[in-house]
């Protein structure tokens, strides 16, 4: 039977990793930490311009002013890396055009071209801009040099390639490729709520999301909800495969894995947080010890209930 047991206790999120991709660092980078701080600030985060719609860069981990960009806390390397866009709604710039498109029609008695038509847009956006409102955004990267991995806990895929590129083309050397599994998460998850029976040292929680392929792209979404029934395994025996499924290691660390290997949802347990200082000046310490110290464990486990890593080409 799945272990239910996980869903009872009570989880906090990291302030250090909300989501996690992982990636592996190909054999040979050696950077040194002096210089990857150099190459880092080459590229510090500047809020952007008053004509600017995004601007990206690396920002102090610890959050202090003139910090190193690069923390290591108990052998392990921390980057943060800040975006910053101006919003500014495409629905308000054509509007804006389409004003401007008719005054010039009825004072000229001519309708612009698309050429023209285009360049007023232009020239609206950059009216508008240093009035649009900015958003801020962060991405923690952990970098464990002695596993050869790289975990970032950036939100979406488009978001961490954004992040991966900046750190290829900055760190000279560095070469990195997704983490790939022998069984696809997808097929892993099937079996696990078919058997009803969770992988070695894992327990399934109460939330999952199962697709169908065909043309129906009909979507069940459990929340709070047992999966060990006859009822999901009949959606799966039916067609629709899990695209989500909540998990908790060895009662301590709990996530919802996805199709795309990627963590969401990452929460400790208390538990792990025991005896550890929340002090203003060590807290920061103590989180990324914690995090990166029970997450060390957890990955590889994971990588294994799914047949193993599939070895870099």
């Amino acid at each position: 039977m799945i272990d239910g047991f996980a869903f009872a206790c009570i989880f906090r999120r990291s302030a250090v990793f909300k989501n996690v991709i992982m990636y592996r660092i190909a054999p040979g980078w050696s950077l040194a930490a002096e210089e990857v701080e150099a190459r880092l600030q080459d590229n510090h985060f500047v809020e952007c311009g008053a004509s600017q719609e995004k601007s990206v860069g690396w920002i102090e981990p610890r959050g202090e002013a003139n910090g190193p960009l690069l923390e290591t806390v108990a052998g392990q390397w921390v980057l943060k890396l800040m975006t910053e866009t101006r919003a500014l709604p495409a629905s308000v710039v054509n509007r804006k055009a389409q004003e401007r498109v008719a005054q010039i029609e009825a004072s000229t008695g001519r309708k612009p071209g698309k050429k023209e038509t285009r360049d007023i847009k232009d020239d609206i956006r950059l009216e508008l801009l240093p009035m649009a409102f900015t958003k801020q955004s962060s991405s923690t990267v952990w970098i464990d040099r002695e596993a050869q991995t790289l975990v970032t806990d950036a939100g979406s895929q488009a978001r961490a390639d954004e992040l991966i590129t900046l750190l290829v083309q900055g760190l000279p050397g560095l070469a990195l490729s997704l983490v790939n599994t022998q069984i696809s998460p997808t097929a892993a998850m099937a079996d696990w709520l078919v058997s009803q029976q969770a992988p070695s040292g894992f327990s399934v929680d109460r939330e999952s999301e199962l697709k169908a392929a065909d043309e129906s792209k009909a979507v069940v979404r459990y929340a709070r909800h047992r999966l060990d029934t006859d009822e999901v395994r009949q959606h799966i025996e039916g067609g629709k495969m899990p695209t989500r499924l909540a998990l908790t290691w060895n009662d301590r660390v709990s996530f919802v894995l996805t199709e795309g290997l990627q963590l969401k949802k990452v929460a400790f347990l208390d538990v792990v947080f025991e005896g550890a200082s929340t002090g203003k000046d060590d807290g920061f310490d103590a989180d990324v010890a914690i995090a990166t110290g029970e997450l060390q464990k957890a990955l590889p486990a994971l990588l294994e209930a799914l047949g193993g890593e599939v070895a870099m080409t």
